[in-house]
């Protein structure tokens, strides 16, 4: 099981057929297969142990990630946003290595410690001239795939180990192969750092379908990439498809009936977006799809079909599955465990347990975390219901506990963001001398509208208990999220407690 055998699968069904592109660069599945081949020769040819990748969606996103999978290096893709100590850091936990970045910062990243640095285009054009070398990548399946650094919403990044027996069986187990017609075309717009965008880059290669990819994310741009591209499918974070609605305007229609499936997660969905999306975009079929860096991406869905019985639905236990995140994939186990790790009934609140092949749960220097009897404690809190649909209320850390009491913050946030003047919502416990914990509140409110503190606080007591209540709330022009739309809730924390 290697990575490689994706795409010499793709390459030898279908070599002519789009693969990747950006702007006005394009790669066959053909010439992708023989400049993986290229990029392997130049990681083997440095006599690095890492193949890195700094910088935004481009070419060599996807050919170092099948060249670092021939040559049998692991692929860390570098979010290109942190800080040069930060960077330093990073390089330090991966040297020696060979790190491919933009032009304007081959200068100083060239100062990194055991770090070869070779800018963009200079290593797609050797990957590109190389002979395509003979078809010798190892079939070890517990070899390196992708070294992935946690998002560090909570504390400082550590990388994910996904080996490629982790990433082979979501593939196998989640993607039919070839099975996108030879016209459809996937829009990629979340970092390449992500889960989600590598995972974007092997099932769209397994199945067959043109990868367009949109390097920096804007509204306007996506729309106007979908409609000319003739996109049939995306996935977005929750952040990216507030804003693409926005840019429609309230009550239109996107206009892009070619747009079949749009998949989201990597952060909280609230209701009013989701709604409004499925107005907006009245053709397409729209999924959650929950997983981790840990999980190789998705390991639970709400479909299609879910979306549509949900939105219509007047039971109210029916219609609030549009704010959960689905049914565990065929090929996955999930269990709630209290704190104790008793396993919990429907309804009943605690961590969030998975088991299944493409789980990893291992840090490099650190070691597995997962469980003897197969478990991986992902520290999302969260309660299934009595059909195994899945909700998702934060990390098991964020978890309020007041005079003894615990208390989701998703609950609160998810009452606030009900209000009709609230745009978006962040709760956080701070520190309380009587009751050790208080409840505070980030608030967002929508243009034009107005609310006060007293407002919002007698909304929430009159739909949740009075000990959920606020007792702060402070309004603010945005709430501090991460580049993949999860709530910075350490940062709020802070700033609500000062």
């Amino acid at each position: 099981m290697n990575l490689m055998m994706l795409l010499e699968m793709a390459s030898q069904g279908f070599a002519d057929r789009g693969a990747v592109q950006n702007g006005d660069q394009r790669l066959s599945y053909a010439e992708l297969f023989s400049a993986a081949g290229g990029a392997a020769g130049i990681a083997r040819e440095a006599g690095v142990e890492k193949l890195a990748v700094l910088d935004v969606s481009s070419l060599a996103v996807p050919v170092g990630l099948f060249g670092a999978a021939w040559s049998g290096k692991p692929f860390v893709p570098l979010n290109y946003r942190l800080t040069d100590a930060e960077l330093e850091s990073l390089a330090s936990q991966i040297a020696p290595s060979l790190l491919v970045t933009s032009r304007d910062r081959v200068g100083s990243l060239s100062k990194l410690p055991d770090t070869q640095v070779m800018e963009r285009d200079e290593f797609l054009e050797r990957a590109l001239g190389a002979e395509t070398p003979t078809a010798d990548w190892s079939m070890d399946p517990d070899e390196i795939a992708i070294l992935l650094f946690t998002s560090g919403t909570t504390g400082a990044p550590k990388a994910a180990v996904l080996r490629h027996k982790h990433l082979v069986a979501y593939i196998l187990g989640s993607v039919e192969f070839a099975g996108a017609a030879e016209e459809d075309a996937a829009l990629v717009s979340v970092p390449p750092y992500h889960v989600a965008g590598m995972s974007a880059i092997c099932s769209s290669v397994y199945a067959g379908r043109r990868i367009v990819q949109l390097p920096s994310f804007d509204p306007d741009e996506w729309l106007r990439l979908a409609r000319e591209e003739g996109v049939s499918n995306a996935f977005v974070v929750p952040t990216m498809l507030s804003r693409i609605v926005d840019s429609i305007g309230e009550g239109a229609e996107a206009g892009l009936p070619g747009l079949r499936a749009v998949s989201y997660g990597g952060g909280k969905m609230p209701l009013p977006v989701i709604a409004r999306a499925m107005r907006a975009f009245p053709d397409t079929n729209f999924t959650n799809a929950y997983g981790l860096t840990e999980t190789s991406s998705t390991i639970t869905v709400l479909g299609p079909e879910d979306h549509r019985v949900a939105a219509a639905s007047d039971d109210e236990a029916v219609r609030r599955r549009l704010t959960s995140v689905g049914q565990a994939l065929p090929t996955v186990e999930i269990e709630i465990r209290d704190e104790n790790g008793a396993k919990l009934g429907p309804g009943e609140r605690g961590e969030i347990y998975v088991r299944g092949e493409q789980v990893s749960g291992e840090y490099l220097g650190r070691g597995s975390s997962v469980l003897n009897d197969g478990f991986f404690p992902t520290r999302d809190a969260g309660s299934m219901d009595a059909e195994g649909y899945l909700f998702i209320e934060g990390r098991a850390d964020d978890v309020i506990v007041r005079g003894g009491e615990n208390m989701s913050p998703g609950e609160i946030e998810d009452v606030l963001l009900e209000h009709p003047a609230v745009a978006d919502a962040g709760v956080v416990g701070v520190p309380d001398e009587e009751w050790g914990e208080a409840v505070a509140a980030a608030v967002v409110l929508k243009d034009g509208q107005d609310a006060s503190s007293q407002d919002l606080q007698v909304w929430v007591r009159e739909r949740l208990r009075s000990s959920r209540t606020p007792q702060r709330i402070e309004f603010r022009g945005e709430l501090p999220y991460n580049e993949t739309g999860k709530l910075l809730r350490r940062v709020l924390r802070t700033e609500l407690a000062s």
